[in-house]
């Protein structure tokens, strides 16, 4: 009876380790982790830390929650952007109404206040398009760009810088 009570005992093991390993294999299945990553047939799998090669997504930027409460009507929740769109369209309003110089002005100081709402506001919605840094200092240097081109604008410039003019002078010679 010992012997038949052994083999049993090692049928019952061996069913539960196979009951084990289709768990083991279940468990796999499902993403336990930070570094999981779905495969090219949607199955996640484990991946290294390293950096891959080629990006299948983007991680969405710092800041770029919504600037309004859920509950609020959409325009609300996206006012940042909305606000400096706003301020680009007067500026070309502007500048197509023969007034160059003050609207092109207004559409680097745009740029410049989305420059600094980046920095400001914890989140700035759709205004945040990368990395904080990466969004001030591309908001930031487009906008100084303009309102000093703006400013050097000829006739009578309101900014005289005697390098750029030599600088001009020796390239159309």
């Amino acid at each position: 009876m010992s012997a038949e009570r052994g083999s049993e005992d090692s049928e019952a093991r061996g069913a539960r380790s196979a009951g084990a390993d289709s768990a083991v294999e279940d468990a796999e299945e499902t993403v336990r982790d930070a570094i999981s990553a779905p495969d090219a047939e949607g199955r996640p799998r484990r991946t290294t830390r390293r950096f891959p090669l080629f990006t299948r997504d983007t991680a969405r930027p710092e800041g770029g929650g919504r600037a309004a409460p859920g509950d609020a009507p959409a325009p609300a929740r996206q006012w940042p952007i909305l606000a400096v769109l706003s301020a680009v369209g007067l500026g070309l309003l502007l500048t197509a109404l023969d007034v160059f110089r003050f609207g092109t002005i207004l559409i680097g100081a745009a740029l410049l206040a989305g420059a600094v709402m980046r920095w400001m506001l914890p989140d700035v919605g759709m205004l945040a398009v990368r990395s904080r840094f990466t969004d001030m200092v591309t908001y930031g240097v487009l906008g100084v760009a303009i309102v000093l081109l703006a400013m050097m604008a000829q006739p009578s410039p309101w900014l005289v810088i005697p390098f750029l003019d030599d600088t001009l002078h020796f390239t159309v010679r």
